[in-house]
């Protein structure tokens, strides 16, 4: 009997990936193509929604060239968080995309009522990148596509119903617009007066199990794939990438450090955090994931390696960092040079270098740079704690992942050992897994624990840790904390 296969599609800020799968979440063959974001006055971040579609359809034709498409079960989704589109009565755009990293509604936070109850009614932060925020600026602004959206829906909802014709969100992404209510379920009647919306603007909130509607006419052939093969709605690829990671039981935490970076654990309960430093999201009705984002992951480092002027590669650049002990001989970096969310969720912060002399050169600062990454991670590490514990387990996902010398001051830092996934398709693997707990393959959430085998484990070093732990009581003095 032939091997069966299994698709993710994950749709994300840089790049739409389309990736097949073996039942067992070993990889047959990836595609992915880039997406274009556009950076306009007013700190504002989009994307062209007609483009990203085309661009996933790309991936996915690509994807299905030369594949034997009986053997594929099933497809899931899985897309980045807090986009937000304004759709006529049809569904189609009558705007951009504003994208999670668009701080163009910056000057109206301070505008928003109710921010602490919102913030416990939702677990979302109140914070330019939710739709809540975005909103509020439209409203207040009176907008022209305000004024003329008769819904708002995100990218993946977006191509959703291009493809399927299906109007549907799940629980994550309704979670990420800062509009839902966690323990009650549903829409939160004073988050959507404060955005200035109504009920009826909002897609049905459902399980990512849901399977979608067949392809739409002219879609699939366009596409190349089988109308048999069926789809379902899928989540965000924060919670997708714990659950492709398996850290999908409390007390097992996922770190995701690309560009930027996260640390989450799933939940039970809707815990929100009384100092409003983390984020707390629903999964499916009764589960929930806890955790901290932040803007300044790889991005740091390649803007470091700009400023630097260094020619060599990013792997030549971070293997800098060996030559200087643990603390890099007193520098210390704030990375917060993109702004941050996840602890200070302040979109203004700005990065600094303290305590330099004449004795530090270059490789100190890509030292202190890579330290500061990973006291920035620890820090909100500390706040998800606080709710949820500390982690028994620790698994890590993403681009950095692949710099052994950042995972060994990341498990220096927090003082435990960290384990690599074998695959860098967490959030595709995990849309994937969905697909097949919907269609009835797989009978649950956990089992993916079976199918998620570590590439490595990295060891901390109590030594290191210790002295870590010393640098980060004056980082913390730093941030004001």
């Amino acid at each position: 009997m032939k091997e069966q296969l299994v698709i993710g599609l994950d749709i994300g800020t840089t790049s739409a990936k389309a990736v097949l799968f073996r039942t067992d979440g070993s990889v047959v063959k990836e595609v992915e193509e880039e997406l274009e974001t556009m950076y306009l006055s007013g700190k504002r971040a989009e994307q062209d929604p007609a483009e990203v579609d085309r661009k996933t359809r790309k991936a996915l034709a690509a994807l299905m060239e030369g594949v034997e498409q009986t053997r594929i079960i099933s497809g899931g989704f899985s897309a980045a968080m807090h986009s937000l589109i304004f759709v006529d009565g049809d569904g189609e755009a009558i705007s951009n995309a504003s994208i999670w990293s668009d701080a163009g509604s910056l000057e109206s936070m301070g505008s928003i009522p109710m921010k602490e109850e919102i913030y416990a009614r939702t677990g979302t932060p109140i914070h330019p990148m939710t739709p809540l925020v975005k909103l509020h600026h439209h409203k207040k602004r009176r907008t022209d596509m305000f004024r003329r959206a008769e819904g708002v829906v995100s990218l993946k909802e977006y191509i959703i119903h291009n493809w399927f014709g299906d109007d549907l969100i799940d629980y994550s992404m309704a979670s990420a617009t800062g509009m839902y209510n966690l323990k009650e379920g549903k829409w939160d009647e004073k988050a959507l007066e404060v955005a200035g919306i109504s009920e009826r603007m909002l897609n049905r909130v459902s399980s990512p199990r849901t399977r979608l509607s067949p392809f739409k006419a002219g879609v699939a052939e366009e596409i190349g794939i089988s109308e048999t093969i069926p789809f379902y709605l899928g989540a965000c690829d924060g919670q997708l990438a714990n659950l492709g990671d398996g850290a999908i039981r409390p007390g097992e935490a996922a770190i995701s450090a690309g560009t930027s970076g996260a640390i989450r654990q799933f939940a039970h309960s809707p815990y929100v955090d009384d100092s409003r430093e983390t984020f707390t999201y629903a999964f499916e009705k009764d589960s929930f994931i806890i955790g901290g984002p932040t803007n300044n992951g790889g991005i740091v480092l390649q803007w470091l390696k700009n400023v630097m002027n260094f020619d060599g590669s990013p792997d030549e650049f971070t293997e800098l960092a060996e030559e200087i002990a643990p603390g890099a001989e007193g520098v210390l970096f704030i990375p917060h040079v993109n702004g941050e969310r996840a602890p200070v969720w302040d979109p203004e912060a700005t990065g600094s270098f303290h305590h330099l002399g004449m004795r530090h050169g270059q490789a100190h600062f890509v030292r202190a740079c890579l330290e500061g990454i990973a006291f920035n991670l620890y820090h909100i590490g500390h706040s998800v704690e606080r709710i949820s514990g500390r982690p028994e387990k620790i698994r890590m996902n993403g681009g950095l992942a692949k710099s052994r010398v950042f995972v060994k001051i990341l498990a220096d830092v927090f003082g435990q050992d960290i384990e690599l996934s074998i695959t860098h398709h967490s959030a595709a693997w995990g849309a994937a897994w969905v697909s097949l707990f919907g269609s009835g393959k797989v009978g649950s959430y956990e089992e993916i624990r079976e199918y998620t085998p570590v590439g490595e484990i990295i060891r901390f070093n109590e030594e290191n840790h210790r002295t870590y732990q010393e640098v980060f009581k004056k980082y913390r003095q730093l941030t004001g904390e």
